[in-house]
């Protein structure tokens, strides 16, 4: 760790005349610990998640710092004790249970995967949570088969984007959902077969409709509230629904002969506490599974902006707005 500054800019959550903001603070430069590397950060790559710790409603999990960010990319520049899998040097993006926002994070090395070829430095930043996200819900809970058609909620996000272009890319029908006709579009240039805009269409009717009155048979759901219901009557028999978040609200009535009668499976998860040991068990699989993909042009990262660090106010605005396409970035170089 020679050469390097004793301390860093980092964004935390603070409260300013009586509002809650991302507040940027002088902090320690982080040391590695066993298996861990320290990066000096590219990009970090904003989530929902971020919006909901600064409002004090999703603390960082136990051990991980108050800093904001969950996902980042740039240059190792330092290793810890039995690091075995990177060197100095390497470009990588990664996982994070925080820390992101900031001009140096420490990561478990399972967490590490390297900018695809292709991928400029700062865009790798747009990768890492999306792609653990919809792997492992999707693919490792969901237990998506070859054949067999999804829907994403949301399909202009971050994980929207990220989960069209995947399962299109691996022979899916995909369908998405999003509010506005430029939404919809984007959605479908990603490789979606039908975008519907949940403002003026009927997702039920719609999946119906293009199923043959089937439904599907994977939903991917961060909206929560009214829409696990309305899931339940658009999957198919022995179909499975996924949520990953609850924009709409976490607390909802259910049919439960509906779930019995179709022989549904609901699910959900959290990425950000699991064990750096089960998140390199994602890591593995999205390096056998994904990053192929994204080497060979056919996934890219869809970056809607990127802001400077001094702009992370708003940033995080632009994503509370909603009129994102995209992940967007901050930008540490």
């Amino acid at each position: 760790m020679t050469n390097l500054p004793e301390t860093m800019r980092a964004v935390v959550p603070a409260e300013e005349g009586g509002k809650r903001i991302p507040k940027i603070v002088k902090l320690p430069v982080p040391k590695p610990g066993p298996k861990e590397v320290l990066i000096k950060v590219a990009a970090a790559g904003l989530n929902r998640a971020d919006l909901l710790q600064v409002q004090g409603m999703y603390p960082p999990p136990p051990g991980a710092p108050e800093t904001l960010g969950m996902e980042a990319s740039g240059t190792i520049v330092a290793l810890g004790p039995e690091t075995s899998r990177w060197s100095t040097g390497d470009q990588i993006c990664v996982l994070v249970p925080g820390g992101g926002y900031a001009e140096y994070c420490v990561v478990h090395e399972g967490s590490v995967l390297p900018v695809p070829q292709g991928v400029s430095l700062v865009d790798a930043a747009a990768l890492p949570e999306a792609y653990f996200t919809v792997w492992t819900n999707v693919v490792d809970r969901a237990r998506l088969a070859p054949g067999e058609t999804f829907l994403v909620h949301g399909g202009s996000s971050g994980i929207g984007t990220a989960a069209i272009q995947l399962f299109a890319a691996r022979g899916h029908r995909v369908f998405a959902t999003a509010g506005s006709p430029e939404k919809c579009e984007a959605c479908k240039k990603l490789g979606a077969a039908r975008a519907i805009n949940y403002k003026t269409e009927d997702f039920v009717e719609v999946v119906k409709g293009e199923t043959k009155n089937a439904g599907v048979d994977v939903i991917l759901d961060m909206v929560g509230g009214s829409y696990v219901a309305r899931n339940l009557q658009a999957l198919k028999l022995e179909g499975r629904l996924v949520n990953i978040a609850f924009q709409e609200g976490a607390e909802v009535t259910l049919n439960m002969l509906v779930v019995m009668l179709k022989r549904l499976t609901l699910t959900g998860s959290t990425l950000r506490p699991r064990t750096p040991e089960q998140k390199a068990e994602i890591g593995k699989s999205l390096a056998r599974e994904v990053w192929p993909l994204i080497d060979q042009g056919r996934i890219k990262p869809v970056v809607d902006s990127v802001f400077p660090l001094e702009k992370v106010a708003e940033a995080h605005a632009r994503m509370a707005g909603s009129q994102h396409i995209g992940k967007i970035l901050l930008s540490l170089g």
